[in-house]
């Protein structure tokens, strides 16, 4: 059944617009006219689309302030990476569940609506498949129905522990398929969202697994790490004699359903080659701050057209105001100028809204996903700049994801059961430590 909503002021293709109503059938927008003298639900704020989380690891949520201590000089993402795993070993199905619901939840209340969930914790910690090869995928799954994020759910394939076919170490075990099990892998169900691919990264699967899953499921979502670190650069280097970004355009076609995660580390001519596909970057910036990645040069991908976006990655912290804000702010820091990422058109916080919409947007033949905020008396993009720039998550009223009321009074409804299953859970953990 249709139903109808009232925007007082929403932002839309055609720039700000008052007093429309937007018409919404099973989820969608189906057509957005000036509001009339109906009696009409009337949502009083300012209303822009919900902008898309194009990377998650969910269950990291729950490391997010355990790995703050130094434990050497040279203390790095590859450290880290060692903590994550020591963590990961006691996740059972009904701990990610209950985790992702968390996460994804506070993605909703914190203007993401919705999740690509780079997914790669698939089977039990000694390496076993569960009875269900997709138990793992289906808790995930459930998580975001229950809390109502969009999903893009993509299953990891994770074949080798580096290049040239290093095996995978005992810490990596539960990631690890061969071609058959991650095929039963990509039939997972996901009732109202979609499925993609994810090769783990070039280190962690040979050129011909790349291959055979581009060619295999071509056409669907595509992610991949590529380029996050300066040694991920050297190794590949040394295995093939190209940098990650190059081999990866050499090895299989890349376009518009291709999303790079981090590139990092790419250089002049491999963001050029980025740029002209129309593979769309995956930044990361909270978390490339906080395991010390280091700045991706983004002003040289946008003055040659490149598509960009953000994700909150390890969720450390999430909000998608901070996100933007990181980005920007980080550019700052290096070129020592203000507004490195605007442009004379419009303002800051509009320029990096707008970047990291996507396809979002409130218009006929979308999702209908709406982040209502505060007006606070401002008008136009400064609402926008307010938010990125000074409010974070309190700037945010209220959410509606496929055209449902989430998020009240900056609170998802559920809020409650889903943070007393997570602290049981927290609980748990900590004392297994």
């Amino acid at each position: 059944m249709a139903s109808k909503l009232h925007l007082e002021t929403a932002l839309t293709p055609d720039g700000w617009r008052h007093d429309v109503v937007a018409t919404i059938d099973h989820g969608s927008i189906v057509s957005i006219v000036p509001a009339g003298a109906t009696n009409t639900q009337r949502i009083s704020g300012v209303v822009v689309p919900g902008l898309p989380n194009l990377h998650s690891h969910a269950f990291q949520r729950a490391m997010a302030g355990l790995t703050e201590r130094r434990g050497s000089e040279t203390d790095s993402f590859w450290s880290w990476r060692e903590a994550m795993y020591r963590f990961v070993e006691r996740l059972c199905p009904d701990d990610l569940e209950a985790i992702a619901a968390f996460a994804y939840m506070e993605m909703l209340e914190a203007g993401f609506t919705s999740v690509a969930e780079f997914h790669y914790l698939h089977h039990q910690p000694d390496g076993r498949p569960y009875d269900n090869i997709a138990e793992m995928s289906q808790r995930i799954v459930a998580a975001a129905d229950f809390v109502g994020i969009g999903l893009t759910l993509l299953p990891v394939l994770y074949r080798q522990g580096g290049f040239l076919g290093e095996p995978p170490s005992a810490a990596q075990r539960r990631f690890i398929n061969d071609r058959d099990s991650y095929a039963r892998l990509m039939e997972t169900k996901v009732p109202g969202g979609t499925i993609g691919i994810a090769p783990h990264s070039l280190r962690a699967v040979t050129t011909d697994d790349l291959k055979w899953a581009a060619t295999t499921w071509r056409g669907k979502p595509a992610h991949i790490h590529v380029s996050e670190q300066t040694r991920e650069v050297d190794d590949c280097l040394a295995a093939h004699g190209k940098r990650p970004v190059d081999l990866l355009m050499d090895t299989v076609e890349i376009d518009t359903c291709w999303f790079l995660i981090h590139a990092t580390h790419a250089d002049d001519g491999e963001i050029a080659r980025m740029a002209r596909s129309k593979a769309t970057v995956g930044l990361c910036p909270i978390t490339e701050a906080n395991l010390g990645d280091g700045l991706f040069d983004l002003p040289s991908l946008l003055a040659r057209g490149g598509r960009f976006g953000v994700g909150s990655d390890s969720n450390v912290r999430i909000s998608a105001a901070d996100e933007l804000r990181t980005l920007e702010y980080g550019q700052r820091l290096f070129h020592r100028r203000r507004n490195v990422l605007g442009d004379p058109a419009r303002s800051t916080g509009r320029r990096l809204f707008d970047g990291a919409l996507g396809p979002s947007a409130i218009a006929p033949g979308r999702r209908a996903d709406f982040v209502v905020l505060h007006d606070e008396g401002l008008q136009g993009d400064s609402v926008l700049d307010h938010w990125l720039f000074a409010a974070d998550n309190t700037a945010i009223k209220s959410v509606y994801c496929a055209g449902i009321q989430k998020v009240q009074n900056g609170r998802h409804v559920d809020r409650e059961t889903m943070a007393v299953r997570y602290r049981q859970t927290i609980d748990r953990l900590m004392v297994s430590i």
